[in-house]
């Protein structure tokens, strides 16, 4: 029984971790939270291009020519 209780305080935020995830798959949270990842990477995205114009057109250019 020691062991078993020393397996949980050890590795109770990896269990805690895999209850929140079987919940979130049960009630299809995981597509909302995909959906806010989405949003959220394209407003970091937007802000970074607009805040470094210049250095994403040299980028774009480069690639470009490339092919």
């Amino acid at each position: 029984m020691e062991q078993f209780r020393d397996f949980l305080v050890r590795y109770r935020g990896a269990i805690i971790g895999g209850i929140i995830a079987i919940i979130c798959l049960i009630f299809k949270i995981h597509e909302f939270l995909i959906g806010c990842l989405i949003i959220i990477a394209g407003i970091l995205i937007g802000n970074y291009v607009q805040q470094n114009k210049e250095k994403v057109k040299n980028k774009i250019r480069e690639i470009v020519d490339k092919w």
